[in-house]
């Protein structure tokens, strides 16, 4: 790649580290820039203006021009590598897998993380501690299912590794950092995460 993009995060989010791994992975250089979510820096005028006017990160710089979505930045970042497989149908069910984790992974596994962590219980809403049961129960859904898939199979798209591993392994080997889901339970998970973090050119995770 010619350019050296920019990746605006906040370094503790497993979405922004999904695009670190996937550049480390690469040996793909990035520059980075730090903003406090808890400080509401993503939502002033000039973050808005300049960079996500939806006032989330991580977003992805590449020159001139802004990517925000974990997943795509990722994308960006491995098309034609060995993180994407080159069969058409094995592309298709790596994007399957992507959507899973934004869809059935993230809104539960990582936000019942965030809440435990970051919030703490003592600030909870009504509405956070009544779906905090729902949230974890569909976790536990989620990871189930991960661990049914990688019982047969040794990653999640294709042969080898992918962004579509890359994108569910962020927050799945973190998950027990919010108490409600142990990793004990899903034995094929615990495999494939001591197999991506086997990986020549893995990052561990700042938090």
């Amino acid at each position: 790649m010619s350019e050296r993009p920019i990746l605006h995060e906040y370094a503790a989010s497993a979405n922004c580290y999904k695009i670190r791994l996937t550049a480390a992975l690469l040996d793909q250089p990035l520059d980075r820039r730090e903003y406090d979510i808890m400080k509401g820096e993503t939502r002033t005028p000039a973050f808005l203006e300049q960079v996500n006017a939806n006032g989330r990160i991580p977003v992805l710089q590449i020159g001139d021009r802004f990517l925000p979505e974990s997943n795509a930045a990722c994308f960006w970042l491995a098309e034609g590598t060995r993180l994407v497989p080159d069969d058409r149908f094995d592309r298709a069910d790596m994007l399957r897998w992507m959507f899973f984790e934004q869809y059935n992974h993230e809104p539960n596994v990582a936000t019942v993380r965030f809440w435990m962590r970051w919030v703490g219980e003592e600030n909870f809403t009504d509405l956070q501690r009544a779906l905090v049961p729902v949230k974890q129960e569909a976790g536990k859904a989620a990871l189930a299912l991960m661990d049914e898939h990688l019982a047969l199979h040794q990653w999640f798209a294709g042969q080898s590794l992918s962004i579509a591993d890359i994108a569910l392994y962020a927050y799945t080997h973190v998950a027990e950092d919010s108490g409600l889901f142990s990793l004990a339970d899903y034995p094929a998970v615990q495999a494939w995460i001591a197999k991506v973090e086997s990986t020549p050119g893995f990052a561990p995770f700042e938090t």
